[in-house]
């Protein structure tokens, strides 16, 4: 079997939009469909370029202040299917779950929000949680998926799109995920880091 996937459906999730443009044109160019939420989907289609609302696909809306929106199994399950396994498939099928081969993510500026405030409930509401599942799920299932885990890595999808369509290949795949662990691990660290500190001031 080939290692070579097709980017057919893009997940798109980002809190940095700009340097967006030009991966968007790139995708849209190669005809690969865009699903995505909130500020993003405006954005988007702000741009010109159809999206799909997450909520369409999940049959709910953004919930708890929008804490709550790609959290669901039709979009986990969409990424973390596994292709070659013919039992995921014939579940994917049953329960409606459409295949998700690239998710686009920036998340929610935690370091930056506490470098400039000292508010704890504005500072916790940055903790991103949908987002950085999404990368972990993404990065996971690289076999079948490509995970751009922030905005520095736009570029490098942006390069690869212009030489060979919207093809990748497992070795490529692998690098991103490999980027996307980093990201994970770097964030997860900032906000352990913050908590530790409030402990130490507090006692």
């Amino acid at each position: 079997m080939t290692d070579k996937k097709e980017i057919k459906t893009a997940l798109i999730s980002v809190f940095h939009k700009d340097g967006l443009e030009e991966l968007l044109a790139e995708l849209a160019k190669q005809g690969v469909k865009f699903l995505s939420t909130g500020g993003t989907q405006a954005f988007i289609e702000g741009l010109g370029y159809a999206c799909e609302k997450v909520e369409n696909l999940t049959t709910y809306p953004s919930i708890l202040g929008g804490r709550v929106k790609t959290l669901h199994p039709k979009v986990f399950g969409g990424i973390l299917g596994r292709r070659e396994l013919e039992s995921d498939r014939e579940e994917m099928v049953k329960y409606e779950i459409p295949e998700i081969d690239l998710v686009v993510v920036d998340l929610y500026p935690f370091e930056e929000t506490v470098a400039n405030t000292n508010d704890e409930p504005t500072i916790i509401e940055k903790i991103d949680i949908g987002g950085i599942s999404l990368i972990r799920a993404a990065a996971k299932n690289f076999n079948d998926v490509v995970i751009v885990p922030s905005k520095a890595e736009y570029q490098m999808l942006t390069d690869l799109l212009k030489v060979q369509g919207a093809v990748t290949t497992k070795a490529q795949r692998k690098v991103f995920a490999e980027r996307a662990f980093g990201v994970s691990s770097h964030y997860d660290t900032a906000i352990h880091e913050y908590f530790n500190s409030q402990l130490t001031i507090n006692n």
